[in-house]
Parts: structure tokens; sequence; C-alpha cells
């Protein structure tokens, strides 16, 4: 049964991530179908749903938390391109992350600007 929250969360996934998002959540589904109805409900239905701040917002803060984590790589690069989907540009983001240096560290920073270049060598520049 599919429930508004679900409904909900799955659209807000597909505007954030797009394609990305979708493969995680595919990837999930053989392993642990409720871990990828989880993640479509909880974060997307309910958090990224909510008012207060704008997704560019919700996306600057969510890769400055993943890259100072320093053990989120693959999350990290689903949401640098979720935070290019949502209207952040590349300075933006390496902006971020240098930012982060100061706070997490030069390993930390190094590593989420390698992500990043990952993410931007994939995609078309468009700022």
């Amino acid at each position: 049964m599919t429930t508004e929250r679900y409904t909900r969360g799955a659209a807000r996934l597909a505007e954030v991530d797009g394609e990305a998002g979708e493969n995680v959540i595919r990837a999930l589904q053989d392993v642990a179908p409720d871990l990828a109805r989880y993640v479509i409900e909880y974060p997307f239905g309910d958090i990224y749903s909510r008012p207060g701040l704008d997704l560019k917002q919700r996306q600057l803060a969510t890769i400055s938390m993943l890259g100072a984590l320093g053990t989120a790589t693959p999350q990290l690069k689903v949401h640098i391109n979720a935070a290019l989907n949502v209207g952040l540009t590349r300075a933006e983001i390496v902006e971020v992350f240098l930012q982060l240096s100061v706070y997490a560290g030069f390993p930390a920073a190094i590593n989420a600007v390698m992500a990043a270049k990952e993410v931007f060598d994939t995609r078309p520049e468009t700022a």
C-alpha cells in the first residue's frame, strides 16, 4: 500500500536526486526493501519536504555533512549530483569543501573535492 508520505517522498527524491536516487532505491530493493522504503519516506517524504529551507540550502547542508564524515563517499557523490540538480554551481560546491577544510580537516576536504571532480567529470558543465 502506497501512503501519502511515500508518494510525497518518491516525488521529492526524483526532483532532488533524479536517476542517481532511483539507482540507490533499485539497488536496495533486492536486499533491503524496507530500507528502500524508509529512505523514500523519512528523508524525502518528511525532512526534504519540510518548509524552512529550500532544496539548495538542504543540499548545501547535506554535502557539508557527508564531506565532513569522510566515510560516505558514495552518498556524497549522489548528493553532489543532487546539489547540481537543484541549482548549486560547481564553484559553490567547491567553496563548501574549502570551508570544510577548516572544521573537518584537509583530508576530508581533499576527499570531498575528489568526489566532486568525479561527479563533475560525468556531467556537462553548466556553471
